[in-house]
Formats: C-alpha cells, structure tokens, sequence
C-alpha cells in the first residue's frame, strides 16, 4: 500500500490499454472457477490507473486476472464505497465482466491516521458492510505516511485500543482486517496478541517488507496461514521477477505456510512505462509461479 501515485486513466485511454492488453498475448481467459483454485490473482485498482473506478472490472478482464482490489475512496468524495448504489454498481460490474472484487482497501488511512484521527473508527465499521456488501472477506487498513506506527507506542497503543474495539463486528460478519505497515513479523504479532481477535491479521506486501531489510520468507514462516489474510506482490520501479524479491523462494514459504487465497499485484511499474502493458507481464508471471 505504500506506493507511488497513479494518474487516473481516461475512458478512452483505458479502453486502448485493454486492447493493447490483448494484443500483447494474455490468451488465458478470467478462470470463472476460481473459488476451486488455490490462488487468486487481483490488481489494485489504484495500481491500474482506476482507483475507485468500476471500470477497473473490464481491464480485469482483458487482463486475465481474477479481480480488483478497491479503494473505499478518498476524504473529498466522502469514501463513496460507503454508498449501497456504488457497490450495487461493483457488484453489476463484476458479474458483467465475470471476475470478481478482490477486497476493499482503506488506503485513505495513510493520511488520515487510525491512531489520531476519530473519523477513522466509522471508516473502519463502515468498511466491515462494505465487505460483507461486495462479498469479499479481507479489509486492508494501511498504515503508511502519516499512519505509520514505527517508533510510537502510543500510536501502536491507540491502534490497538480501537481494533480490539470493532473486532467483535469483523468476527460477526466474517470480515478480517488486515494492518498492512512497516512494521516487522515480530511487532505485528505483539500487536495481533494484544488486540486477541483472529478476525485481524498481518496484510504481507512482501516489497514493503523487503524494504525494511527484514527476512520475507523467515517472517511469512513465523507469521503463518493464521496470522496472514492476504499479500500483495509488489515490486518498487521494477516488473515482477525484475527486482529484489525472490518469488519462487516466496511461493516456496506460502507453500510451507499452506496459504490459499487473493495475491494482489500492486506497482511493479517501471519508471515511464504504461501501467496496462506492465501489469500484462506481471500478470504473466504470476501465473507462471502462482499457477
């Protein structure tokens, strides 16, 4: 979640960029059975140029990948997702296109932080509808930017007070939430000990992580399947399998781990270079390693 800002795509850009999509070879179609298959492969719509867009939907699609994450939206449009005629909308999308809406994001908190900020506590139950609403199971709550919890028990303190506040809620509607921070494997589980709810989990970005230097594959072992809702693959300015990370290794751990579930592809844009045709080569090599 935490990334670099998108330009949002015109109508009539996107509609190349999914033509472009199909010329560049995605010749799987979406996998309409993917509930029977270990893993799903989304996008964040952010990442697509598309944030909080249904046309995110369509490339998608064209695209070949299972489903979008989306944002809830933004303070300026009062987090739209929040509107029952809005997800109604998502969900029209989503059946047209034949994928489906990968989990909701409250990317907002980065500037609104969950530790200070009173809105955020409504944002969070607010999300937990939403989810339930759209079908999807995880929420992310990012904390980055201004949300960041390194260094600040009190901001940890505070985080912890209210998650284990709307827990109850999460647990009720089968919604889990997902801190996604710079914070490390063993941090996180201090913090997932202290709040005691099962129903909110580490979101694992395995970029981020690398990043901070710490040990992805050791910490996706010490976190495990019970403490991991979801992952993002990402990697910063460059294409999937182009950087840092170690994918097979990472497989390799979730294998271990016995993960099932979204794998979310955020970033992974080189500098310059259009977002429709990266994510085709990050798309083809999720399901090269990911299959």
């Amino acid at each position: 979640m935490s990334r670099p800002r998108y330009r949002s795509l015109s109508r009539r850009e996107w509609l190349g960029c999914a033509a472009a999509a199909v010329g560049l070879g995605t010749a799987t179609a979406p996998d309409l059975n993917a509930q029977a298959a270990r893993f799903s492969i989304g996008a964040c719509d952010w990442s697509l140029g598309m944030r909080a867009k249904t046309e995110a939907l369509a490339v998608a699609k064209q695209l070949s990948l299972d489903g979008v994450q989306v944002s809830m939206g933004s303070v300026d449009n009062d987090l739209q997702l929040r509107r029952p005629d809005l997800r109604r909308a998502y969900r029209d999308a989503a059946a047209a296109n034949g994928v489906r809406i990968g989990g909701v994001a409250l990317d907002v908190m980065n500037q609104v932080p969950y530790k200070s900020d009173p809105r955020t506590e409504q944002w969070v139950g607010d999300s937990i509808d939403a989810a339930r609403d759209l079908g999807v199971r995880v929420v992310l709550l990012a904390f980055f930017e201004k949300g960041d919890l390194r260094n600040d028990p009190a901001g940890q303190a505070e985080t912890i007070r209210r998650l284990a506040r709307i827990a109850p809620k999460a647990e009720q509607h089968g919604i889990v939430l997902g801190i996604e921070s710079w914070l490390s494997a063993p941090e996180h589980i201090r913090l997932l000990d202290a709040i005691g709810s099962r129903n909110v989990q580490v979101y694992y970005d395995v970029a981020n992580s690398t990043q901070m230097g710490y040990d992805i594959v050791s910490e996706i072992r010490l976190l495990g399947r019970e403490r991991i809702c979801e992952f993002h693959a990402k990697e910063n300015g460059m294409l999937l399998g182009q950087g840092r990370i170690d994918f097979p290794a990472v497989r390799k751990a979730m294998d271990d781990i016995g993960y099932t579930g979204w794998i979310q592809i955020e970033g992974a844009v080189p500098k310059g270079q259009p977002l429709i045709e990266s994510h085709v080569q990050n798309v083809r090599f999720m399901r090269a390693h990911f299959s």
